[in-house]
């Protein structure tokens, strides 16, 4: 058994949506959510592992990254990528710095290389600035994030305030002139002192050569860009030499759906309101004063006589006044913590209904939906909208799933998700 790139996702939807990038370029990797699974797979070029670290204490994050890098290891790995957000979301107190620390150290780098961006869905570095949407990240709407608000674009400053080690920029100019000016860039740079390189990200140019720096080095981190750019290149190139898998189309399972949003924001609310147009939605309140296992069964005894007969949603999605009253009460982690447990127990209790097709918008929301299914590894089926995808469980009990990241996709992403499981 050998892999060839291992990846470790900080969240289920952009694990899905790298995955979905390398299956349309012909690679079957894995999407792995239990490390048991790694047992079954044989020779992969490709292993992606969901995981739930992006909102994880420091701590916590760096254990989890070393363990799965530990069964990766085990496993015949080759290069491990770690993959973060493509719009860096991380406070002060966030993981990034420190999982960087862990694998400079564990690996020995004498220079960790780090790609955030995302040029695709307009999610692009210049001199280190972070843009959202043509926007610096501090006057997009990601400044309202409700966890990780985003205030500073400079992503060396960001950086620099997670680790004691120095942080350099490779700057889009030098990218624009090729690999070998890259190289003496950042040579000139270990010599300053900087152990961690922010890649510019303008364009796909800037990836493709961040992608040539990065063959072959142990280990790095960075975005969905860098990450897709990376796995083509090797498989292009057949630079693991693995025999490539061939695997039998995917067939989604048959039967009723429902949509889970945990989500906030003015995107989910607009994708809440074209989906109740047609459908019934049933809100949350996280103020309610009601147990959590009132308030579960309450909303699986409102989706009994629905089941089978009509689509519907369940959430926990408000608009923002009513999330910064929540925020108040039960503290910003406390607030989201606490969707995530009712939406994963109701997404449970729909299963159990005979639910087994599960629309779920929100990286961590879909984290606890999965693992409130019980799914270990699945197979990946891009989705007809670009950078989507569905996930279809292994193992005798098959479920269909669209896990969706909360900030981005059409008004009607909903109703179309469900019915390319028709």
């Amino acid at each position: 058994m050998a892999i060839g790139l291992g990846i470790i996702a900080d969240d289920y939807t952009g694990g899905l949506m790298i995955a979905t990038y390398m299956e349309q370029a012909g690679i079957a990797c894995a999407y792995i959510v239990d490390p048991s699974a790694l047992a079954d797979l044989g020779d992969r070029e490709v292993v992606i592992f969901a995981t739930r670290a992006r909102f994880l204490p420091a701590k916590e994050a760096v254990a989890l990254v070393d363990s799965l890098t530990d069964a990766l290891a085990a496993a015949g790995c080759r290069q491990i990528f770690y993959k973060f957000c493509a719009s860096f979301d991380s406070t002060d107190e966030g993981n990034i710095g420190p999982c960087a620390d862990l694998l400079a150290a564990k690996y020995g780098l004498p220079q960790l290389l780090i790609g955030p961006g995302f040029p695709d869905f307009r999610v692009t570095v210049f001199q280190g600035y972070l843009f959202y949407r043509d926007r610096l990240v501090s006057e997009s709407i990601k400044r309202y994030d409700p966890i990780t608000p985003m205030t500073d674009p400079d992503l060396v400053r960001v950086l620099e305030r997670q680790t004691r080690e120095k942080v350099g920029l490779l700057r889009h100019a030098v990218l624009h002139k090729g690999a070998a000016a890259a190289r003496a860039d950042l040579a000139a740079s270990h010599e300053d002192g900087a152990r961690y390189i922010i890649g510019d990200c303008v364009d796909n140019d800037d990836v493709g050569v961040l992608a040539e720096l990065a063959e072959g080095r142990p280990a790095l981190m960075g975005a969905d860009a860098l990450c897709i750019a990376l796995a083509i290149r090797y498989h292009q190139r057949d630079s693991f030499g693995l025999a490539r898998t061939k695997l039998e189309p995917a067939r989604h399972a048959e039967g009723p759906g429902a949509v889970l949003v945990g989500s906030v924001g003015p995107i989910t609310m607009a994708q809440l309101a074209t989906f109740e147009g047609s459908h019934p939605v049933l809100r949350l309140d996280l103020l309610d004063p009601r147990s959590e296992e009132d308030v579960i069964a309450a909303a699986l005894a409102w989706a009994d006589p629905l089941v089978g007969k009509t689509p519907m949603a369940v959430t926990t999605a408000c608009e923002t006044e009513g999330v910064e009253a929540i925020q108040a009460k039960l503290g910003i982690l406390g607030a989201a913590r606490k969707a995530e447990r009712l939406l994963a127990s109701v997404a449970a209790g729909l299963r159990d209904r005979g639910v087994n097709r599960f629309v779920v918008a929100g990286g961590e929301t879909s984290g606890a939906v999965v693992s409130a299914l019980g799914i270990e590894s699945a197979r990946i089926v891009p989705s007809p909208q670009p950078g989507f995808g569905y996930i279809i469980s292994d193992g005798p009990e098959r479920m269909s799933l669209f896990l969706k990241p909360g900030k981005v996709g059409a008004d009607d992403v909903f109703l179309t998700a469900l019915a390319g499981m028709e």
